[in-house]
């Protein structure tokens, strides 16, 4: 929903806003910064500060409500000695706004940033840790944020690492930024990546007690179905409008079922995108699904002369040349592209469903080996970095927001304790995610879609074959992340 930055040390107040403008992709909006007090709705190209400071916030706004009782609302924001930026939603805003207003809060809170804030304060007792700590139990959201008391500094990522978070220092500066590029800008070249439901206390490294996807539950297959059309119902409440980047496989079907079904009772408008070369596995699909679920689908039938276009932009914003990165980095570009040349700034995606459920091939050898459901936690582990970086930098480089039903805490939880076998039922189990398939074909979609075997975003759409074979011969990947 936004950019998040900031600086400790000896720097300018310029700096922020070098960092500021250099994000300025995930936040066209509105801007603001906290240099000694708060400023906002500032202009990047207009304000100057060359003063000197030892901390300071920044955030670009990413606009995406905008009814009577809920925001989008320019940052940072402040209550006494407490400063926050915030990158991300709350998918339970609602229940906190109430619960704080309950405890005697008597400020209208309007935006997620103001009831995370609020809440953060009600139980900060002189421990800032454990008051986020608390309040990282209550909401269910993905998110990263910072968090100044005049004194300690908390940086914080959600339970999956869903919104990207980034740090460095040297000898004299210590930075975070939601991109890499940010703190590139102001001097630092050793970046790391803050791990999902840690907290950097005062630069210093605090792990949660016990990681999500370590959890040891009781998994109750009958509770899937419902878990998922909460966790799709939550991602789209309070939105007018809503895409949904398509490949007419199984995961992107089964949201687009379900959002329709919201649709029909809510108002929200559903559209689909879809990627591909012309005659692609994934393009005819998508056609299919959108008729069988009768949605309006827009497609962009990629060329050689588009990926070549695309490449430097989409390899820079990864920060890799990995090629099945970049493959499905380019997947996701053109689809929000899409999404943001209709004016839409929320995409709803199905990533997350083949960790989770045991899609890919390689899972048939766990699952014989008797160590898939470890498999699976290791990955949903390391989605962060894998995947999750990667498809939110190429979707914000069009101003659109990820937002991945899939990958809900309490869902993971709960599927991460159902038995393998209800996930790959043998050896010979080619299609895989039998749970999820069976649920999505007993929820409406026909025998084709349900069932459609599973090829992955850099096949389907042709781009890797474009990129193998025309592309790669000419053009070192490499070269865009000089």
């Amino acid at each position: 929903m936004s950019s998040i930055v900031g600086l400790h040390g000896e720097f300018k107040g310029n700096d922020i806003v070098e960092m500021l403008k250099t994000s300025k992709n995930r936040g066209p909006d509105a801007s603001g910064v906290y240099l000694g007090d708060v400023k906002l709705n500032i202009d990047l190209d207009e304000f100057s500060d060359d003063n000197d400071y030892n901390i300071a916030f920044g955030h670009n706004m990413l606009g995406v409500y905008d009814r009577d009782d809920r925001v989008s609302s320019p940052q940072p924001v402040s209550n006494g000695n407490l400063v926050l930026v915030f990158d991300g939603v709350l998918y339970n805003f609602k229940t906190i706004r109430n619960l704080v207003n309950k405890v005697g809060v008597e400020v209208e809170i309007k935006s997620d940033a103001e009831a995370l804030l609020y809440l953060i304060d009600f139980y900060n007792k002189g421990d800032l840790v454990k008051a986020i700590q608390m309040a990282q139990r209550l909401i269910d959201g993905d998110y990263a944020f910072a968090l100044w008391d005049g004194e300690n500094l908390a940086i914080v990522r959600d339970s999956l690492g869903v919104k990207p978070l980034f740090y460095a220092e040297n000898e004299i500066l210590k930075g975070f930024a939601s991109n890499r590029d940010a703190l590139c800008e102001v001097g630092f070249t050793d970046i790391s990546t803050l791990k999902p439901e840690h907290i950097l206390y005062n630069w210093e490294d605090i792990a949660p007690t016990q990681a999500l996807y370590e959890k040891i539950t009781e998994g109750d297959v009958s509770k899937i179905d419902k878990f998922l059309k909460l966790s799709v119902g939550n991602r789209v409440d309070g939105l007018y409008e809503v895409g949904v980047i398509f490949s007419g496989g199984v995961d992107s079907s089964y949201i687009a079922l379900l959002l329709k079904e919201i649709s029909e009772t809510m108002g929200l408008k559903v559209k689909l995108y879809a990627v591909g070369a012309e005659g692609t596995h994934d393009l005819e699909a998508a056609k299919y699904g959108a008729k069988f679920l009768n949605l309006d689908l827009e497609i962009c039938e990629i060329t050689e002369t588009m990926i070549r276009q695309a490449l430097p932009s989409v390899v820079k914003a990864i920060g890799d040349d990995n090629l099945m990165k970049v493959g499905v980095g380019l997947t996701t570009y053109f689809a929000t592209r899409m999404v943001a040349r209709d004016n839409i700034k929320v995409a709803i995606s199905g990533q997350g469903a083949d960790e989770l459920f045991g899609g890919y091939k390689r899972y048939l050898e766990s699952f014989v080996n008797d160590t898939l459901n470890y498999d699976i936690r290791e990955d949903i582990s390391n989605m962060y970095h894998v995947n999750l970086e990667r498809d939110d930098a190429c979707a914000m480089l069009n101003s659109v927001e990820l937002r991945l039903p899939f990958l809900d805490k309490n869902l993971v939880e709960l599927v991460l304790n159902i038995q393998d076998n209800k996930k790959i039922v043998s050896m010979h189990d080619d299609m895989r995610k039998s749970i999820l398939r069976k649920l999505a074909f007993e929820e409406g979609l026909d025998y084709e879609m349900a069932y459609r075997p599973k090829k992955a975003a850099q096949y389907g759409t042709g781009i890797d074959k474009i990129l193998r074979k025309k592309i790669l011969k000419d053009i070192d990947l490499s070269e865009f992340l000089e």
